[in-house]
């Protein structure tokens, strides 16, 4: 375990935990706003918060760069894996339109924008909702998935670290072989036994 090792797994543990706090923010600033129009949850929407959410709690965990970080590689694998479950599932509820489509003005938009308290969701259109809130959408699209490619690296990082470590020969094993061997004659003891 060198020191590139651990500067890198702090800088990654860091990008974790920027990209899962952008991502939980806005997306549970939206859930905010659902809640105040009295409008149900959208499922997608809240297991990309509570895996940021959970995110948050193991990189706060695993920053400190020592030897137990490493050795949760099989962690950082699996929260790439649910990162990459909820950049899917995000990125399905707009499919290839992006903020073109039926749902990012139909929901994200009108309810975003506060539309919602003016504008019955009957006469709302994509014309009058535009495009002010993309950028957010966006935003929790990409940090989700730039966070789910950070937990990959440090997955990879912590393998590689494991591995090598054990292919290091122990402490107890390097001082034992650095001495040199005496050989049952040349030790007064036994010498002194027979």
């Amino acid at each position: 375990m060198g020191t590139a090792s651990k500067i890198i797994s702090v800088i990654f543990r860091v990008g974790e935990l920027v990209c899962a706090s952008i991502v939980t923010g806005i997306l549970g600033y939206y859930l905010s706003i659902l809640d105040d129009a009295d409008v149900p949850d959208d499922g997608r929407i809240v297991y990309a918060v509570a895996i940021g959410g959970i995110s948050i709690f193991f990189s706060l965990v695993l920053i400190p760069p020592l030897r137990y970080s490493f050795w949760a590689f099989p962690l950082d694998f699996a929260l790439f894996i649910c990162w990459m479950v909820a950049f899917g599932l995000l990125t399905n509820r707009t499919g290839t339109q992006g903020c073109d489509s039926v749902w990012y003005w139909n929901t994200w938009g009108y309810y975003w924008g506060g539309w919602w308290r003016t504008v019955p969701v009957t006469r709302i259109s994509p014309v009058l909702v535009g495009y002010g809130s993309c950028s957010s959408w966006r935003s929790s699209l990409a940090f989700s998935f730039i966070g789910g490619m950070i937990w990959l690296g440090n997955a990879l990082l912590g393998l590689y670290v494991s591995s090598s470590s054990r292919k290091d020969p122990a402490p107890e094993d390097f001082e034992s072989s650095s001495q040199p061997q005496m050989k049952e004659s040349e030790n007064p003891a036994a010498v002194e036994q027979s």
